[in-house]
């Protein structure tokens, strides 16, 4: 499969943030602009990234304006949510999809985000980034697979929630995914393109166990998973003391994977949280469920 990769990010190179979701505050933005400014990057903010209507960074046409401006722009090299939150949908279909393939730069961010991850990997095969810039692990992390070119190695942590999800065997295919309740909400808009893929997931809990089950459920039965390599596992937070009738999230999860007859990783310490690892989507990967490692390729060239 052909994969548009970007050129590497380089010291002096001009990059932008922009809010394709919910606005940032302040300080979080400052603290981005920082975390950039310090990797020696010359740094812009969209035009509408601080506009508010309602919970989004204002209003459709805005945002999307914004993150197009910033792929028509042939000096940005790369592109940063300000934050994840809602409203991503509303534009991920409408994005200039030419404009990306003409010059590809990869966009960085997660959450609501993974929306236009999938129609950037459904329309354009680019590459680029789960993840951002919050507390220096993170950013050390995300800096290293925009600037450099090694493949990343991520391990299955014992200690996290998912590293109990396990259906042993080796899978190699392009990582894609994110966000579930995301992904789940994608199905039927044209987005999920998920044949030959190994499934990254991670979800934070704002909803209960019969939520999650009911969003695998979908993608499963809607035939989403079909042609599926693999499945790694990134954070549930919230999940780790939480109940329902004696089943946890790792029931649930056990009981809706192991049905694709794939292997599956869990205990990556990818997703919603404090100082997370990054991930690249969209590179071909090796995920061998018995040694316990995902190996994904170079993001950038």
């Amino acid at each position: 499969m052909n994969v548009l990769l970007p050129p590497r990010v380089v010291t002096g190179d001009r990059v932008r943030l922009v809010s394709p979701a919910s606005y940032p505050d302040e300080e979080g933005l400052a603290r981005a602009v920082a975390v950039l400014e310090s990797w020696g990057l010359v740094v812009e903010v969209g035009e509408h990234a601080m506009d508010r209507h309602g919970y989004m960074a204002g209003h459709d046409e805005d945002r999307l304006a914004d993150l197009d401006d910033a792929y028509r722009d042939p000096g940005v090299r790369a592109i940063f949510a300000t934050r994840g939150g809602a409203g991503a949908y509303r534009i991920a279909h409408d994005v200039d999809f030419a404009a990306v393939r003409a010059d590809p730069k990869p966009l960085v961010g997660f959450s609501d985000i993974t929306s236009l991850h999938l129609a950037l990997w459904r329309h354009c095969r680019v590459t680029g980034v789960h993840g951002f810039l919050d507390g220096a692990r993170s950013a050390a992390s995300t800096r290293s697979l925009l600037m450099e070119t090694d493949p990343a190695v991520l391990h299955r942590d014992p200690a996290a929630l998912t590293a109990a999800v396990r259906v042993g065997g080796v899978a190699t295919g392009n990582v894609v995914g994110g966000h579930l309740g995301t992904l789940a909400w994608s199905v039927g808009t044209g987005s999920l393109d998920l044949d030959g893929a190994i499934l990254f997931l991670e979800a934070p809990r704002a909803v209960g166990l019969g939520h999650v089950d009911r969003q695998l459920t979908q993608l499963v039965r809607s035939g989403s998973l079909n042609g599926l390599r693999g499945v790694a596992l990134g954070r549930f937070p919230g999940f780790e003391d939480y109940t329902d009738r004696d089943w946890t999230v790792l029931d649930v999860l056990r009981d809706r994977l192991e049905t694709l007859d794939v292997p599956v990783l869990g205990g990556l310490d990818v997703g919603h949280g404090d100082e997370p690892l990054s991930l690249a989507l969209g590179p071909i990967a090796e995920l061998d469920a018995d040694a316990g490692t995902l190996t994904v390729g170079q993001a950038v060239r």
